[in-house]
């Protein structure tokens, strides 16, 4: 039985819109870690549960934890679908087809042997992503070849590797060398010594640029991606094959170790975790990983320090700010609005044997109306003070002694909220009626009693639980869900006994009659036995 299509790309669409749709997918973390979850070509799989306003369905499943979209894996399990000898092992051969075609070490010495050869020899092949040494030459003859990569480029990979993901768009945003910069800036003043750089290639690049630069920076980094690519470029200690969603090092424990090592040096001291997820990852299974990287990092503390926390920058869009504290309640959102990113092109890439970058500011996703805005949507929820994180004067920030921490120059403070409310970096106005701020383009809906767009659709399902509608708590913890996992079986059994019974009437009727049935009678049947099963398993 194949997946539900889009299954995953609606999970978390209340936080692009705002308000909750009357369907969706929620991922499910078993009360019992010992029974391991099936492997797909990404690690271990996350378990999901299709859910509806006021219902839940009765069948789980398994699916990819890092693809959103099937054609990038297509992996499907029913949590309760028993699987044969030979399917596990057509299984376990395609994981390993999928497979990195050269090992962790291998890696690292073709790394050594490729930056001793002459600049005329270092080759790089664009078609395969792979840099090349003298006995791999003849077999790229018939390849977009790229002669002469200089140490400098090898320290800057993401601008030689084309985007492996975002295949639907063809596309990928990397952030620019500025946002970059002001990261870096931003943690050498607060006084972090090392970066654990999730997700964040180009900041883990900048670093160690600039660690062996004329003025010599004191940070160190290791990056975990999960684009293995970047294996070819790094030695062990500064590159770890890694997925996010599931804390799965593809590396084995020797790459643990060494997170393990570099989290817990000089006693868990001057480190500082920061990530930049997918934005259509899922919050859930992210702020799961990051705790159990946070039990990492405490395994090395002092039972004096028990109560310090690992300083985290996590880059996500604004909208996500009540899904984040929810997982961390003592994360704040900065109000820093200009990260810029880079819009990799790839067919274009390819075209003109040449990364094209182009500010993404300007991308259709991230405009406002018929103008457009300046900021970006993607803001740094932290756990750091926030009166400690300066915000450059020259950007247009301003301290708020009332909150303690620099905010926008739009962003004004609210009297009744006693706060600087506005998220997107337009003023936003006090509902009296909501009792609380609300974006300039809102207006207040006495049918909904809630603010919202003029042309929303009033009576619209409202934000919270799925089982009964609460605004406080979700589907996984709702008080009500046993009742209604209840009534979900009763439906489910019901439905069963109704397809057997149709099916025993179908078989007398056929022997009464003593006839065969012609091949329209055989379609109409099949068709019937489809929506049946359909109707029990979506």
């Amino acid at each position: 039985m194949a997946a539900p299509r889009g299954w995953l790309g609606t999970v978390e669409a209340e936080g692009i819109s705002g308000r909750q749709g009357s369907s969706g997918v929620e991922v499910v973390f078993p009360s019992d870690p010992a029974t391991p979850a099936p492997l797909c070509p990404h690690g271990p799989t996350l378990l999901f549960v299709k859910v509806n306003q006021g219902k839940e369905e009765t069948r789980r499943f398994y699916a990819c934890s890092a693809c959103r979209d099937r054609k990038d894996c297509n992996f499907f399990q029913w949590e309760d679908e028993k699987l044969s000898g030979a399917r596990l092992a057509a299984r376990e051969a395609h994981n390993q087809k999928c497979q990195p075609p050269l090992s962790r070490t291998q890696c690292v010495e073709r790394y050594v042997k490729f930056i001793e050869l002459s600049l005329s020899q270092r080759k790089f092949c664009q078609g395969c992503q792979q840099l090349l040494l003298p006995d791999d030459w003849e077999k790229h003859q018939e390849h977009r070849v790229v002669g002469d990569i200089s140490i400098t480029q090898l320290k800057r990979p993401s601008q030689l590797l084309y985007p492996l993901e975002n295949k639907k768009t063809n596309a990928q945003y990397l952030f620019t060398d500025r946002s970059c910069q002001f990261l870096v800036d931003l943690l050498s003043t607060l006084g972090f010594t090392r970066v654990l750089c999730v997700g964040t290639p180009r900041l883990h690049e900048l670093i160690r640029l600039k660690a062996s630069g004329e003025k010599k920076s004191n940070i160190k980094s290791l990056l975990l991606d999960i684009d293995f690519r970047y294996s070819q470029f790094y030695m062990e200690d500064s590159f770890c094959h890694y997925n996010m969603f599931n804390h799965h090092f593809f590396d084995g424990k020797a790459a643990l170790e060494v997170c393990r090592t570099f989290l817990q040096e000089d006693k868990g001291e001057g480190v500082i975790m920061v990530t930049d997820p997918p934005f259509g990852g899922l919050v859930e299974p992210l702020a799961v990983t990051f705790k159990k990287l946070i039990a990492m990092w405490k395994e090395g503390q002092s039972q004096d320090n028990s109560q310090k926390e690992l300083p985290i920058f996590w880059i996500f869009p604004y909208f996500f700010e009540f899904r984040i504290r929810q997982f961390f309640p003592s994360f704040c959102m900065l109000d820093y609005q200009h990260f810029h990113r880079t819009f990799i092109c790839v067919d274009e890439a390819m075209k003109y044997g040449c990364m094209l970058e182009v500010d993404y500011d300007n991308h259709a996703l991230y405009k406002h109306g018929k103008t457009g805005r300046k900021q970006s949507p993607v803001r740094i929820f932290t756990n750091i003070p926030p009166n400690k994180i300066i915000l450059p004067s020259e950007e247009g920030y301003r301290f708020c002694p009332l909150c303690q921490r620099y905010v926008s120059l739009e962003n004004q403070h609210c009297e009744h909220c006693n706060s600087c409310t506005s998220k997107d970096g337009r003023k936003w106005n006090h509902c009296f009626l909501c009792k609380k701020c609300v974006k300039p383009s809102w207006i207040h809906c006495s049918i909904c009693s809630h603010c919202a767009l003029p042309d929303h659709s009033c009576g619209a399902p409202k934000d919270g639980c799925f089982i009964c509608g609460e605004l406080d708590h979700k589907r996984s913890t709702c008080p009500k869900i046993a009742t209604s996992k209840k009534v979900n079986n009763t439906l489910f059994f019901r439905a069963v006994r109704k397809q057997k019974q149709r099916k025993s009437n179908k078989m007398k009727m056929g022997t009464t009659k003593g006839q065969s049935m012609n091949h329209t009678s055989v379609t109409r049947k099949k068709s019937r036995r489809e929506r049946a099963h359909q109707y029990l398993c979506s």
